[in-house]
């Protein structure tokens, strides 16, 4: 690529990647989306014919093959993730992956030495490190205001499962990576990250409130929910500062995504009660100690460049800028596919300390990629 070239890609999925990766790639002026994969070929090529897409197709390694798709995004159900991830990389092509990367971390470690081989750029869609107010709160931590942290709180609590009435498919199955861990908690714990380190151990208890949901492709026959609706994870960070998350997606009224940070020299509250759009609505309000709590404007410096009706796609827009010139300019793209492995690692650990009913230790993740 040159600085005047165009990136030239293909869409995998057509839910979110429809709905949004493939909006995100026409809007910006070094993408150029230019084909649709889907297992039915006439879904495939409806949605082509409807966008002005060349290409459709219902064949992956077809697709892989076509020498004028330079790189793909990958937004099928999880347990999909791996194989097409890997089988991209393998014939060349860049990739712009969906969360959960994978449904283990030993799979997403093979796609993060096998990227490294192929020396192409696989880059994870957290799209929170890409919202205003989120990068506003980056911001005044890494200025200290807080001081010495004594307490991370997250609350998202949303109602977009409550309905059992909702039917049955592979997000209700844990083995296909659905659930709130790959929804929610794979977003949660890469910010967790960015903001404050690494963790160092964690417990965890899962469960389902909803155990049965309809079937529509079976006569609405009650199905088993294997997958987690609701998590509570408690995570030990640096310096030993404590860290509660509550997650939920079966909250009728839910207060919506609530981070609150604790310091001995004050507090920080990042929220929104938008629990119809994940990425509008955000405020930060500030509680110095012994002063007044006061809610703080982001700078307009941080402001998206142009806000869509549909919330998700200006953040997706940054993060495809984000991939396309970390391929056009040869470096890693922040975040990349390691903070990616190390999402999938806190949630397989998740998972773990659920299981055997005890805190589990994090381990360092250098000397995981290193072996």
């Amino acid at each position: 690529m040159t600085n005047s070239s165009t990136l030239t890609v293909a869409v995998i999925g057509t839910g979110f990647g429809q709905a949004v990766h493939l909006p995100a790639l026409q809007y910006h002026d070094q993408t150029q989306a230019i084909a649709i994969y889907h297992r039915d070929l006439t879904k495939a090529k409806e949605v082509a014919q409807s966008q002005g897409l060349p290409h459709s197709y219902d064949n992956l390694p077809e697709l892989l093959a076509n020498p004028n798709i330079k790189a793909v995004t990958v937004a099928s159900p999880p347990f999909l993730h791996f194989e097409m991830a890997r089988d991209a990389i393998l014939a060349g092509k860049h990739v712009l992956l969906e969360k959960p990367m994978t449904l283990r971390v030993e799979e997403t470690i093979e796609l993060y030495h096998l990227a490294q081989q192929r020396r192409v750029t696989v880059m994870p869609d957290f799209e929170f490190r890409f919202v205003p107010a989120w990068q506003y709160v980056a911001e005044l931590l890494e200025r200290e205001i807080l001081g010495k942290l004594r307490l991370i709180k997250v609350d998202w609590l949303v109602g977009s499962r409550a309905n059992a009435e909702r039917a049955w498919n592979w997000y209700a199955q844990r083995e296909k990576g659905g659930g709130a861990l790959g929804a929610l908690a794979s977003h949660t714990f890469d910010y967790l990250h960015w903001l404050f380190g690494p963790a160092h151990s964690l417990s965890a208890n899962l469960s389902v409130a909803i155990a049965e949901r309809p079937d529509p492709l079976d006569h609405n026959r009650l199905k088993p929910v294997t997958a987690e609706d609701t998590a509570l994870i408690s995570l030990t960070l640096d310096n030993d500062v404590p860290c509660q998350v509550n997650i939920t997606s079966v909250a009728y009224g839910g207060r919506g995504h609530w981070l609150e940070i604790y310091g001995e020299k004050g507090s920080l509250v990042l929220g929104s009660d938008n629990l119809k759009d994940y990425v509008h609505g955000f405020k930060i309000f500030h509680h110095p100690a012994g002063e007044p709590m006061q809610e703080l404007t982001v700078p307009t410096r941080l402001d998206f460049p142009k806000v869509f009706a549909d919330g998700r796609l200006a953040p997706v827009v940054r993060v495809v800028d984000e991939w396309a010139q970390s391929i056009l300019q040869r470096r890693t793209p922040t975040p990349s596919l390691r903070h990616g492995v190390y999402s999938q690692l806190l949630m397989d650990l998740t998972k773990q300390a659920h299981q055997q009913k005890q805190w589990v230790t994090v381990p360092d993740l250098d000397r995981l990629l290193a072996r």
